[in-house]
């Protein structure tokens, strides 16, 4: 079958011969527009299934798997104990033999280590469970780093493993991913304490002091009571406790979720840290004044109060089991005036160090975007991932496998989530778009492994202030028509702000509910989301939104500020005065794999890119905000514009933001 890139080449090989004047005369200008239409069909449907991505453990059939098992194999893995100095992340040396080496040979991880079926439920009482009926971890092909694994059947992988609440074991499977055939497993590998309290991710609480910690562990409430040591640094240490939630299998909606992407998720545990002293810092400002561009030199100054905190679980035999200790600032308080830097962007997804799980490029800008967020975090005050999470899929694995990604980031700062496809959609379970793309997680593992401000995180939606910022997150994957439930939030949230404390307003949704040329939504004829503009634009336009940013497609755009599909200004870099429409932009490519753009040009949009990377906005005051997209790859900055205006330019009628006059009016 050939590749959605293959495609690309091939189409645009033959748009010379489909627009050659003969054939235009044999076909006729009618014919010809068909033709080009289904091509740009068929790329549009191999792009959702590229971009859109096949989650790599689904290629593994081990319901299939079968015994092959040879006393002439063997697997080793070393060491065997991890985190004896308390690291919840390991590299783990795996040595393997076999007598009949093949290039389709593999090496699956497996946590559990015992992956029987002796525990596996059938769906259908009739049905016997298959052998095997646990998806491995992660898994990489016996060949990976030993190119003579053919020729004399040894090999050696090294692997990173992390603190999953179990232990490890590794296997050697021949015959491919679609009828593997088990060979040889190896000893058990485990970390000292594998029930320890991991991976905190911070999230702005219900209230502007208010910060609370998520994490998890192997601790059940029947076992340890769950809090948190935190104060300001260097200051009174206080304990707040802590709420645990988990799921069961019945939980989950469908396959694989609830059949072999199926794994304990252990317990989650949120504390609620309150009255908190709002973060200070300042910016002093050395303007300069360039050709068309303003650019900005800032010196921080003022107060910076850092919070310290361990997760902390206490055993009933009066002992404590720690986390190693953190550190964060509290957010601003709203309209507080200081400098507020805020990073945006959706679809990043996970990718493994070592080079596992690679099966069909699925999400190879994710490590490059977590690095540069982790290497500029020092300028970075909070983070909005809008949605398109991990891509798990239903493979439950994967969630703690990206919550370890960006534990450096999400422990120092709040990252708040947006509900995309991949963590929501389920036929028949309420989601506004009847798909199978969050693999039968229908929202449970996201709801439940981050904490969002939402009157009911079943329902994703949900406003958070952050200083001089209102952000207003809408959920895309339940209906956000007029009339709705969802649109009246969204309305509350875009009337209720006070513009004159927080001038910067932003609204957040996972799919295009704007404006995009990314192929698929030119296909459709729709530029986005179908109906969304239709029922959603005279709220942005009345209310005055600044930014509107979404995921979903993976690449970059932005418009220029737009009514309509009509831009009401030419100003392409610095925006002065009164904002006349909202400016949309795509920023889903921070992971997963690219999605092209439509060749059709269009008058609203001003800045394309395919390639990966992440929104930055910088707020210096009540009248000065920074735009920046910048590249995963290096980190820097390849799009940008400025906004400077005054309150009187934010109450200035623009059209359809101020009530009709009449003359007696």
């Amino acid at each position: 079958m050939l590749s959605f890139d293959s495609c690309i080449i091939l189409f645009s090989s033959l748009k010379g011969f489909l627009l050659n004047d003969r054939f235009q005369m044999f076909v006729g200008m009618r014919g010809l527009r068909m033709i080009m239409w289904t091509i740009l069909l068929v790329l549009a449907i191999l792009h959702r299934a590229s971009s859109h991505g096949i989650q790599p453990l689904s290629r593994i059939a081990i319901h299939k798997a079968t015994l092959a098992l040879d006393n002439l194999a063997y697997v080793k893995a070393s060491p065997t104990v991890l985190g004896l100095n308390g690291q919840n992340t390991e590299w783990v040396t795996v040595e393997y033999s076999s007598p009949n080496p093949s290039m389709d040979d593999w090496i699956g991880v497996f946590s559990p280590a015992n992956f029987s079926a002796s525990t596996c439920p059938a769906e259908n009482p009739r049905v016997y469970p298959p052998l095997l009926c646990s998806a491995p971890i992660k898994f990489q092909y016996a060949n990976y780093t030993s190119p003579d694994y053919k020729v004399n059947g040894k090999g050696s992988l090294k692997l990173q493993l992390i603190n999953q609440r179990s232990d490890f074991s590794f296997a050697l499977f021949s015959n491919g991913f679609l009828n593997p055939k088990l060979v040889a497993v190896s000893n058990t590998v485990s970390f000292a304490n594998p029930n320890a309290p991991v991976y905190p991710r911070l999230a702005q609480g219900k209230q502007w002091d208010e910060m609370t910690v998520t994490w998890t562990s192997g601790y059940g409430i029947d076992e340890a009571e769950p809090f948190v040591q935190w104060g300001p640094k260097g200051g009174h240490q206080q304990h707040s406790p802590a709420v645990t939630l988990t799921f069961e299998r019945s939980s989950v909606c469908g396959a694989p979720a609830r059949t072999i992407g199926w794994r304990d998720p252990g317990y989650i545990h949120t504390s609620f840290l309150k009255e908190l002293w709002p973060n200070r810092v300042y910016s002093l400002r050395l303007l300069m004044f360039l050709k068309s561009l303003i650019s900005d030199t800032y010196l921080d100054i003022g107060i910076e109060i850092w919070y310290t905190y361990k997760l902390g679980h206490r055993l009933f035999n009066s002992t404590n089991v720690w986390s190693q200790e953190y550190q964060f600032r509290a957010s601003p308080f709203p309209g507080q005036n200081s400098l507020q830097r805020v990073v945006i962007f959706g679809d990043m997804g996970k990718d493994e160090a070592d080079g596992s799980n690679e099966y069909n490029n699925f999400q190879r800008g994710s490590l490059n975007t977590t690095k540069q967020l982790i290497k500029d975090l020092k300028n970075i005050d909070i983070v909005f991932h809008i949605g398109d999470i991990c891509y798990a899929n239903g493979y439950i694995s994967q969630w703690d496998q990206f919550t370890a990604q960006i534990e450096p980031i999400a422990s120092a700062v709040p990252y708040m989530l947006a509900s995309g496809n991949h963590e929501r959609d389920w036929p028949g379970t309420g989601s506004f778009y009847e798909n199978n793309d969050s693999g039968g997680e229908c929202g449970v593992l996201a709801e439940t492994m981050f904490f969002v401000p939402a009157e009911n995180r079943a329902k994703y939606w949900y406003s958070t202030d952050y200083g001089m910022f209102r952000f207003c997150i809408a959920d895309s994957e339940h209906d956000w028509r007029e009339g709705t439930e969802q649109y009246k939030f969204i309305k509350h949230c875009l009337a209720s702000v006070d513009r004159q404390k927080q001038p910067w307003l932003v609204f957040l949704a996972h799919r295009v509910l704007g404006y995009s040329s990314d192929l698929s939504y030119a296909v459709e004829g729709s530029f986005g989301e179908p109906m969304a503009k239709e029922n959603l634009q005279k709220l942005w336009q009345k209310y005055k939104v600044d930014i509107a940013i979404y995921g979903h497609a993976h690449n970059y755009e932005r418009t220029c500020p737009i009514y309509e599909n009509q831009c009401t200004d030419n100003e392409k870099r610095y925006y002065k005065g009164t904002l006349k429409g909202t400016i949309h932009v795509v920023a889903g490519g921070a992971g997963a794999s690219l999605s092209p753009f439509t060749t059709l040009k269009t008058k609203w949009s001003l800045f394309r890119d395919y390639d990966y990377g992440f929104i930055k906005l910088t707020a210096f005051d009540h009248s000065n905000l920074l735009f920046e997209y910048k590249k995963s790859s290096d980190g820097k900055v390849y799009d940008s514009f400025r906004i400077s205006r005054d309150y009187r330019d934010i109450l200035a009628c623009t059209v359809d933001s101020c009530p009709p006059t009449t003359l007696a009016s």
